[in-house]
């Protein structure tokens, strides 16, 4: 079960020795053998100590983790493909430092911090998104070796309600391909000779070189033409529709591109799925619904 936040209880930490505390803990055994052997009274006195001290940091380390609250900060969403990295926040509430704090994932430690009293750190977890939709925040357990060294204390597995939206993976460069009633120039009315860039289109014969986009050239993409008009817009839909021949995931991928595309070239776009419209804007807004429309089609709430 996932929850929101968590505050590490009694019921949730364990604790056990280390190799180097069991290591400790023979060499007193025998220490305490030889005082007895030999009746020193030195011997005594340093063997219980050193126990004393082990008892101690048994308290600590178990205090070291106690009370302890986790959280999880915001995601950024990202592509199919890429690195979502989450952020796993630990608030100290009380008076006492915290000192050598472990996140765990995967028995792989991924942060370890020392936070101060009435503070909080946060810890990174970087998870590979392999498909579109929601990646949940994967289980971590928070660990310490303090002070000491000679006690381990570890938490149960912590599950936090927290999930990044991964957008599909964009397609290559990829024409768009209007519906027959639809064009750039018959939707907005594009008035020719202004100074306003209003998006590009397919390279033609006859096309002035001095429009073609040889950034995008450089970079291995079709020829395409920029368009300039006053004080308009170019007006598309990327529609479902248009995209007959591809299966569903390579339609998702290629509407990705599509947004960006459009979004990089100012354009107004509208979104058409199946029993899903968005209207045409532009921005951001309008860019992160349209690809989270994608990145969550057909799949379960």
């Amino acid at each position: 079960m996932s929850v929101a936040e968590v505050v590490l209880g009694r019921r949730q930490l364990f604790m056990l020795p280390t190799r180097f505390g069991l290591l400790f803990a023979l060499l007193l055994m025998v220490q305490l053998l030889v005082a007895i052997n030999y009746g020193n009274g030195l011997a005594y006195a340093l063997t219980f100590l050193l126990g004393s001290l082990a008892v101690v940091s048994m308290l600590y380390t178990h205090r070291n983790l106690f009370r302890l609250r986790l959280s999880a900060s915001a995601c950024a969403p990202v592509f199919a493909g890429e690195v979502a990295i989450f952020k796993i926040h630990i608030t100290n509430d009380s008076d006492t430092p915290r000192f050598g704090v472990a996140v765990m994932h995967a028995k792989k430690e991924i942060g370890r911090v020392d936070i101060a009293a009435r503070s909080s750190a946060d810890v990174s977890l970087n998870v590979s998104a392999v498909k579109r939709g929601w990646l949940m925040l994967p289980e971590v357990t928070v660990t310490t070796r303090f002070p000491l060294g000679l006690l381990y204390s570890w938490s149960r597995r912590i599950a936090l309600d927290h999930f990044c939206l991964v957008y599909p993976r964009p397609a290559d460069p990829t024409p768009r391909q209007p519906r027959e009633e639809e064009s750039l120039e018959s939707t907005t009315g594009i008035k020719a000779g202004g100074d306003d860039y209003i998006g590009a289109r397919e390279f033609q014969p006859g096309d002035s070189p001095r429009h073609v986009d040889w950034k995008a050239v450089a970079r291995g993409e079709p020829w395409r033409v920029k368009q300039f008009g006053a004080g308009y817009q170019a007006t598309v839909w990327l529609d479902w529709d248009t995209l007959e021949v591809l299966d569903a995931e390579s339609r998702l991928s290629v509407l990705t591109r599509w947004v960006l595309d459009a979004e990089h070239d100012g354009m107004l776009y509208g979104l058409r799925l199946p029993e899903q419209t968005l209207n045409p804007s532009n921005g951001e807004p309008h860019q992160h619904e349209c690809l989270k429309r994608l990145a969550l089609f057909g799949l379960k709430p």
